[in-house]
């Protein structure tokens, strides 16, 4: 195992600077000290709605229809079968079809609310639901890019790399969970690489490994490592939930053996599982908003109603990841805006349900950190905080339609959640806030620049961007013409030669590699 925590080579300063010195040094400690820190994001700002009641109870009622007479598949699982049966279920084979309004009264019975995911520092425990907000890196790119290097397969090194800088982000909550796929190490057994990469560069949550349940078993043993006697809670005497997984749906109206398997093991344990329909509109779906809202909510009712099946109470999160597809080539498409009126949609459905919400993200179909990736990540994450996603996954990073993680597009993103942070405070009506006292004090006809108000507040009054550049354009010229995907790279490797490394127990970290080395050589050498 590579426990390595070299990054890539600082960045070349322009000529006449030092790296790390100068203006851009001034310009990322002015954002550090306004940057948020805080564990998640609490809104304070309403939802934007785009169906009235009556349009939500038409998608609603459509679900239960498909969940009736359509039905959804499990497939290759007899005891999943076996569980919905017994609940009352019509099984035919492996189609699963639920009496008209069953999976709603199973769901909205026992899966809760809001619910704690705990970190390894309590300080950066998050609340998932309600009003909260948690953004977290983007997930499953077997590629990564950067300026230097261009397109190449991710390793375990630059998984390692993105784990960092999701722990340094201020603006990011959450490590993220199959940030890249580091395709150097054996896919038998990279989830330990992974997993271990999460507890020890890092000290927010992270999410397990969904791959095959025996890997959903090798999460949560580690995990108990990790948290020790403060696994269990000790007012219940339940787990904490300490981990939160992925479960997607094989739309159209299916979920397979992997992750039914992988469900099973994280309910059990009472760790969260992300119920989520992985949806390209017109070929998973139909090409109608509405309709594949309606799928998109049965998909997710089944299998949210599967894990309160298995162990009532334990958290589920309702999932949509709904792209449309060009209907000339096939090819996915992202910032468009049917997507967006799914996920308004969506977010609606699952606070009337009563559970937390993911989707949304800064996704985008450009190869690279250009103007089309800004687009259209920016169309997707206005809406995902206006819309009120409670677990944010692919914030930062997301390239190719998810096909690559990009280090100077993870920089740009977590600046854009940085901003979102402030969006979602809403407006200060506080006494400062108001600001009367500096408008008595200044007058007409004068500035501000100097008032009382002005001084006490400058500092935090704005949202501050470590990458932007709002400088004049013969300074721009003279510091080298960078664009912002340069100024990205300079911050990203700047970042990662500045990282510590949260402080482990050092028995807990040889524990869980004791533990990581004796299941890795029960494994044959040959990949699987």
């Amino acid at each position: 195992m590579d426990n390595s925590t070299t990054a890539t080579p600082a960045a070349e300063a322009p000529r006449g600077r030092r790296a790390g010195g100068g203006r851009d040094a001034k310009r990322a400690a002015r954002a550090a000290r306004s940057a948020s820190s805080v564990p998640y994001i609490t809104r304070k700002v309403p939802y934007y709605e785009v169906l009235d009641e009556e349009g939500l109870q038409i998608i609603e009622r459509n679900a239960d229809t498909i969940l009736e007479e359509v039905g959804i598949d499990f497939r290759d699982d007899p005891e999943a079968l076996e569980i919905l049966k017994n609940a009352g279920c019509d099984v035919q084979g492996e189609r699963v079809r639920f009496p008209r309004g069953m999976a709603r009264q199973i769901v909205q019975a026992s899966a809760p609310r809001t619910f704690t995911q705990h970190a390894r520092n309590p300080a950066n425990n998050v609340e998932i639901g309600g009003l909260n907000t948690v953004f977290a890196p983007a997930y499953g790119s077997p590629f990564v890019r950067d300026l230097d290097n261009g397109r190449r397969y991710a390793t375990i090194n630059d998984f390692q790399n993105f784990v960092k800088l999701a722990h340094m982000s201020t603006s990011l909550h959450h490590s993220g969970g199959t940030i890249c796929e580091p395709v150097d190490l054996p896919v038998n057994k990279r989830h330990f690489d992974m997993v271990y990469a999460h507890m020890k560069f890092n000290d927010k949550p992270f999410m397990g490994s969904v791959t095959h349940p025996s890997r959903a078993e090798d999460t949560i043993a580690m995990t108990k490592i990790l948290f020790g006697d403060d696994f269990i809670d000790p007012a219940t005497g339940k787990n904490k939930t300490c981990i939160i997984n992925l479960i997607n749906a094989n739309s159209p109206m299916t979920f397979d053996e992997t992750m039914l398997g992988a469900a099973k093991v994280y309910a059990r344990a009472n760790q969260a599982c992300i119920i989520t329909p992985f949806i390209l509109a017109g070929a998973m779906s139909p090409v109608t908003v509405a309709g594949t809202a309606a799928q998109t909510l049965a998909e997710a009712l089944a299998g949210m109603a599967f894990v309160q099946l298995v162990n009532p109470g334990a958290p589920v999160v309702l999932g949509s990841f709904a792209s449309s597809i060009s209907m000339q080539s096939g090819a996915p498409t992202f910032g468009t805006p049917e997507p967006a009126l799914v996920l308004y949609v969506m977010a609606a459905l699952a606070r009337r349900l009563g559970v937390p919400f993911r989707s949304g993200g800064g996704l985008c179909g450009s190869k690279i950190a250009d103007a089309q990736a800004a687009s259209e990540s920016a169309n997707t994450l206005i809406p995902t905080v206006l819309g009120g996603v409670n677990f944010v996954l692919h914030t930062a990073g997301w390239l190719e339609g998810g096909l690559s993680m990009g280090y100077e597009k993870f920089i740009m993103d977590a600046d854009q959640a940085g901003m979102m942070h402030t969006l979602l405070a809403g407006v200060d009506i506080s006494e400062n806030g108001q600001a009367m006292d500096a408008i008595r004090e200044v007058g007409p006809g004068k500035h501000f620049l100097g008032c009382a108000h002005t001084q006490a507040n400058f500092e935090s009054a704005f949202y501050r961007s470590a990458i932007t550049d709002n400088n004049s354009f013969e300074q721009w010229e003279a510091e080298g013409q960078q664009d912002l995907a340069k100024r990205a790279n300079t911050m990203y490797k700047r970042m990662l030669n500045e990282y510590q490394a949260p402080a482990l127990d050092i028995a807990t970290d040889e524990a869980i590699l004791d533990y990581v080395n004796r299941r890795k050589s029960s494994f044959p050498d040959a990949n699987v």
